[in-house]
This record gives structure tokens, sequence and C-alpha cells, in this order.
């Protein structure tokens, strides 16, 4: 591979979170100037087929998923949430299938009873339209209420209305129990899979895990973690840069693009070639799609 390949290897499409859909989103790719792009939707591979017909000439499409993890740390009362990115994994294991069903119906039943509270607080927010919305069997989540918020006029934007509706120190916010990081290692290794653990420290997002976990899951199997990306500052790119040659882990960047419900760009953050090249290597379950 060319040193100058760009590829970004985080993105949503409508299929979770995102505003395009898996077919525009790889034609976004390739108007970004992407070489490599991954599909990366939380909790579900629903888009890999209509991405993969869709793949124009001259892009490479990685199947992936963004899976909802969680990891107990000593220093806090409480689990912190770990962002999964898996790829190249096999979609019809058993093991995995039945979670992420599990992760999905749990997103739509949280997402129901947070609207249903600021229903009942008055607010104009219907949840059968916004479940109405949505494909059959999608990952609901917070960022399909805030685009209800918005369009309700009582927010300007998505950020502001996690900021002053959705986040965790809202009377709305609701929990939800998303699997053990460790166990969805295994599950991604299983099914023939790579697994990257997206944003680590990215402390502006909320409590992260801690070097020593990360040690802990690169012992575990974990096989690289998401250096650069737009939540970390330039002092936490270059301590995560040295954690990974430490520790053995693959070095990735990504932008986590959401099309219009964030304000990041493809391409905004990327994966170096060799990287790419190593990650690609290491799993069996599935193939990139060339086009």
């Amino acid at each position: 591979m060319m040193d100058t390949m760009r590829i970004d290897l985080h993105a949503h499409s409508t299929a979770s979170d995102g505003t395009d859909s898996p077919a525009e989103l790889v034609a976004a790719a390739t108007r970004a100037g992407l070489d490599v792009v991954a599909i990366t939707d939380h909790d579900t591979t629903a888009g890999w087929a209509p991405a993969s017909e869709a793949v124009p000439p001259g892009l490479t499409l990685v199947p992936g998923a963004e899976l909802s993890t969680v990891s107990d740390q000593p220093d806090r009362p409480y689990p912190v949430s770990v962002h999964l990115l898996a790829y190249l994994f096999d979609p019809t294991s058993p093991a995995l299938v039945a979670e992420q069903a599990r992760l999905r119906a749990e997103r739509r039943t949280r997402l129901r009873t947070m609207a249903d509270r600021m229903a009942a607080d008055g607010l104009p927010i219907d949840a059968d339209e916004i479940m109405g919305l949505l494909p059959a069997d999608s990952p609901a989540g917070r960022p399909h209420l805030a685009q209800a918020l918005v369009r309700a006029g009582l927010v300007g934007s998505v950020d502001e209305a996690f900021a002053d509706y959705l986040s965790s120190r809202r009377g709305y916010y609701v929990s939800r129990r998303d699997t053990p990081v460790e166990e969805a290692i295994d599950m991604i290794a299983a099914a023939g899979g790579v697994t990257v653990i997206a944003h680590p420290f990215a402390y502006s997002r909320g409590a992260t895990i801690s070097e020593d976990t990360l040690r802990d899951l690169a012992r575990r199997g974990l096989t690289g973690v998401e250096a650069d990306h737009p939540n970390h500052t330039p002092e936490t790119r270059v301590r995560t840069r040295e954690l990974a040659d430490e520790l053995g882990l693959i070095r990735t960047g990504s932008s986590d693009y959401h099309g219009t419900n964030k304000t990041i760009g493809l391409g905004q953050d990327t994966t170096d070639p060799g990287q790419f090249e190593e990650l690609v290597a290491r799993a069996t379950g599935s193939q990139i799609v060339k086009g």
C-alpha cells in the first residue's frame, strides 16, 4: 500500500445513529478522498450488505461494528463505558448474533423509557413517532432522541440536546446493561475478527479506562487502539501511541463520522496504511470489499 492512502476506520450510517444511508456513506467516503472506509454501526451489521453493494470503484470497504461494552475500574464505583470497534468478524457467529440482538432490544426499550419520561414532563416528545422513523430492529439510541428534541425546537443541536437533556446527570437518563469488554473481545476473536478500543482516553467524553486496564486487555487478546481521534488531545495521541507500541497493539486513526449528527468530516483522522495491512492480516472471519 502507498503511504498516500487515506484510511478511515470508524464511521456510522443510518443502520445505527448516522444520517447517511450505508450507500450514501460509501459515496461520501469517495467524495472525501478516502481509499478505505469502515462501516462501524452500533451493535449491528445491518448496513454491511447495502454498503457492500454500493462500493464505488477505487474504494475499499471494511465491514465492522462498534460494540457497547463496559469495564470495571478499581477507582470508580460503577463500570466505565468502553466503545469496542470490531472488524472483519463472521456476522453469523451465534454468540455474537444473540448478544447484539439483546443490546439492540435494550437500546430500544431505553429510548422509549427516556422519551416517555420527557412526555410525562410535558415535553413535545412522542416515543411512538420516534420509533416509527427507525428501521426495524435498529439499535436505537440517544442520538435519535436528540434529533427529536431538535425537531421539536427544544434545542438547536444534537450536542445541546445531550448537554441539556440526555446526559447521565439529567433525570431523563436511563442506564443500560452492556457487554463486559473482556467477553466482547473473546466473542469477536472466536468469530475470526479483530478488536480496537475507540477513543480510549477521550477524557472530554467522560470517565475512561486506565492504562493498567489497557494492559490487561492487550494480554486478553485486544488487537489495537484508536490513537488518533477528534476527541483525543495532541498529548493523548502521543501517549496512546506510546502505549500501543509498548503493548504490541495496532494503532488506528479515525473520524467517528456520524453525518450531520456531528461536525466531524470523514477522513478527519486516518490510519497508517501499514497498520491497516497488519489489522486485516490478523482477521479470518470476513473479507474487505473492494470496489
